[in-house]
């Protein structure tokens, strides 16, 4: 008699002990602490970049953020909260360069788009951006993504433009945002930072 195939396991264990779902996620499943530890020791740009450290998603979301305080003056925290979290998905998925997702043709979308909305639901966020801050979310992570482009990924600036459009300088505050940092204190600023937002700090 022929076994009954085996279902995939289609969950992650954290180091919190949560099993987090990536079929049907739980905003309960969802720890802070899993989070910033995974989004820094995933690596951006496939790991290739240059430096002692890698650049990692959780130094890379905090730079998104201060990019988009520099666009727009005055942002409430809130909005804040979520652009500093706009790819938290990625602390279970990895983060993958865009020509994979140009091969994939987009079907990973469906599982990243309910893993983000159980985080922003887990700290008190509508699980799909509003239009405005999604807007800013992607302009400044274009922008950012320029910045690592030419800075750290051995792009030229010609190259950059092509693919994340034209440059806009940085606030040397925000610039200096762009040193890779290990990834303990990646994780420890992105916490401090979620903390002061979320106004746990």
């Amino acid at each position: 008699m022929a076994r009954a195939p085996k279902t995939p396991r289609a969950w992650q264990r954290m180091l919190s002990g949560r099993r987090l779902d990536l079929l049907d996620p739980s905003p309960l499943d969802v720890e802070i602490e899993d989070v910033a530890h995974g989004l820094a020791r995933v690596a951006r740009w496939n790991g290739q970049t240059s430096g002692e450290h890698i650049f990692s998603v959780a130094q890379h979301s905090l730079l998104v953020e201060a990019v988009a305080r520099q666009l727009r003056i005055g942002l409430p925290d809130r909005t804040c909260l979520a652009i500093l979290l706009h790819d938290s998905a990625e602390y279970v998925i990895g983060d993958m360069i865009s020509p994979l997702k140009a091969v994939l043709n987009d079907t990973y979308k469906p599982v990243e788009a309910r893993i983000l909305g159980a985080v922003m639901i887990r700290f008190g966020l509508p699980p799909v951006f509003p239009r405005d801050v999604a807007t800013l979310a992607k302009q400044a992570d274009g922008v950012a993504a320029h910045h690592e482009a030419v800075e750290l990924a051995g792009f030229s600036p010609a190259e950059a433009r092509t693919f994340f459009g034209a440059p806009v300088p940085l606030d040397q505050e925000v610039r200096s945002l762009l040193r890779p940092w290990s990834a303990d204190l990646a994780k420890m600023r992105f916490l401090a930072r979620f903390r002061q937002l979320a106004g746990e700090g």
